[in-house]
């Protein structure tokens, strides 16, 4: 069974040490997502792993139990955002690590605009400052379910959650740039309906 108190790591590290190709991936991962270091990248792998395999061993079997498991991994999977609607398992072999760094609490705090950069959700996070519902989140690799994403803010005794706060004003103009953002993507034809 082990030492209960020594910790086991939760990830594998990469077989080839020094391929160039997957040092270039990384790093361009750590940027865009604002991650501290590649262990990071590595436990997101060995998540997208262990719901691979479990895929991959679900269509190999059949019967009551496959049927069972299939469901409670799909369930999950929709519990996390990883898909809207219930699919097939072929579905999940195509999910890449894009698709569980864009479900991590420090992301979700970017994208909605309470933070100017993902270093900057990272930073929030880790301080204190960022809750869900009215629980404290300290931990910026926390994989937000669907239901709770509504529920992100600041917390309200944080010094950032006041009008005084100099950091406001830049992040209400980094809000209305994320929304100048996504109604741009929207097709002209449905921009003429919202008008209407």
């Amino acid at each position: 069974m082990g030492d209960p108190k020594r910790k086991r790591k939760k990830y594998e590290t990469p077989t080839q040490k020094w391929n160039k190709a997957r040092i270039e991936q990384e790093r361009t991962i750590m940027k865009e997502y604002g991650l501290r270091n590649k262990r990071e990248i590595w436990k997101t792998q060995s998540i997208l792993r262990k719901f691979t395999t479990q895929a991959k061993r679900l269509t190999r079997t059949t019967g009551k139990q496959r049927e069972l498991e299939e469901k409670q991994m799909m369930e999950k999977l929709k519990k996390l955002g990883l898909f809207n609607t219930i699919t097939t398992l072929e579905n999940v072999l195509g999910l890449t690590i894009n698709n569980i760094l864009d479900r991590r609490l420090q992301t979700i705090v970017f994208k909605k605009g309470m933070a100017s950069s993902p270093n900057q959700a990272r930073q929030f996070i880790t301080h204190g400052h960022i809750c869900i519902g009215d629980k404290k989140v300290s931990v910026p690799s926390y994989l937000v379910p669907t239901e709770e994403e509504s529920g992100i803010k600041y917390k309200e005794t944080s010094s950032i959650a006041k009008e005084s706060h100099p950091e406001t004003s830049k992040l209400k103009k980094v809000k209305k740039q994320i929304e100048n953002k996504e109604t741009s993507k929207i097709p002209r034809k449905e921009k003429n309906e919202k008008r209407r």
